[in-house]
């Protein structure tokens, strides 16, 4: 089974930085994309950055120029680096790879996963 974990949220006051981490563990063959999205208060969960198997990226717009998406494929690690954090970003972030794992039976599968999320909040 594979498993996704968030780390490095927390309080932060406007115009500051965090570093959100998340690590993949489990049966894994490959993982394809990884992003990252965020909800917050009564939205949507939108996308925010992704990142393939061979470092294209994309981001929001919202977000460009202040947010750099990044991954070590050895590791199974995505690093999402935030600065110039606005109060608008105050959101649950979650983490999602696109990957491939095996059942108990041996079958090979393709699945997407999240994480459990991390709590971004950003004091005016």
């Amino acid at each position: 089974q594979v498993q996704l974990v968030e780390s490095g949220g927390g309080l932060v006051q406007a115009g500051g930085s965090l570093r959100l981490s998340c690590v993949a563990s489990g049966t894994i063959f490959s993982i394809n994309t990884m992003g990252w999205y965020r909800q917050a208060p009564g939205k949507q969960r939108e996308l925010v950055a992704a990142i393939t198997s061979d470092s294209s990226t994309n981001y929001a717009d919202s977000v460009k120029g202040r947010f750099t998406i990044s991954r070590d494929n050895g590791k199974n690690t995505v690093l999402l680096q935030m600065n110039s954090l606005k109060p608008e970003d105050t959101a649950v972030y979650y983490c999602n790879g696109d990957v491939k794992t095996r059942t108990r039976g041996g079958v090979i599968y393709a699945t997407v996963i999240w994480g459990q999320g991390t709590q971004v909040t950003v004091s005016s």
